[in-house]
C-alpha cells in the first residue's frame, strides 16, 4: 500500500469514527435536539439508543488492528445507517439540506473501506 493511501485510508477512518461516535453519543444520551427530528421521521425515540451503541461499537471495530469479518460488518452498518437516513428525510419531504451530514459520513465511509489496508480486508484472512 502507498504511502498516500495510507494517508487516505487513515485521514477517512478517524474523520468516520469521530463523527460516527459524536452523533452516536448524542443518539444514546437521548438529547433533546436528536429526539425531534428522527420522531418526525417515524421512528420510536428508542431507536436512538439502539442505533447510537451499534455506531459507537462499529467505529472502535473499524479502528481496532484485527477482525476483518467485523470490520465488513461495520462497513456495511455505518453504509445502510447513512443510506437509510438519507432516504428517510428525502421521503418524508425533509428538506435536502438535512442529508448532508449523513452524506459526508456515507462518503467518508466509502472511501474509509476502499483504502483499507490489504492486512484489513477478509479475503486477506481467507486466503491464509
Amino acid at each position: 500500500m502507498s504511502k498516500r493511501n495510507k494517508i487516505v485510508y487513515w485521514i477517512a477512518t478517524v474523520w468516520l469514527a469521530l463523527g460516527m461516535v459524536s452523533t452516536g453519543l448524542v443518539q444514546v444520551l437521548q438529547m433533546e435536539k436528536e429526539i425531534e427530528p428522527v420522531v418526525k421521521l417515524g421512528y420510536p425515540a428508542y431507536f436512538l439508543i439502539i442505533l447510537g451503541s451499534w455506531k459507537i461499537l462499529g467505529s472502535v471495530v473499524v479502528l481496532l488492528p484485527k477482525f476483518p469479518l467485523l470490520k465488513e460488518w461495520a462497513y456495511a452498518g455505518f453504509f445502510f445507517t447513512t443510506t437509510g437516513a438519507i432516504l428517510s428525510h428525502l421521503m418524508t419531504g425533509a428538506p435536502v439540506t438535512g442529508t448532508f451530514p449523513a452524506l459526508l459520513l456515507l462518503v467518508l465511509t466509502v472511501i474509509s473501506w476502499y483504502f483499507r489496508p490489504a492486512e484489513r480486508r477478509l479475503a486477506a484472512v481467507i486466503s491464509r
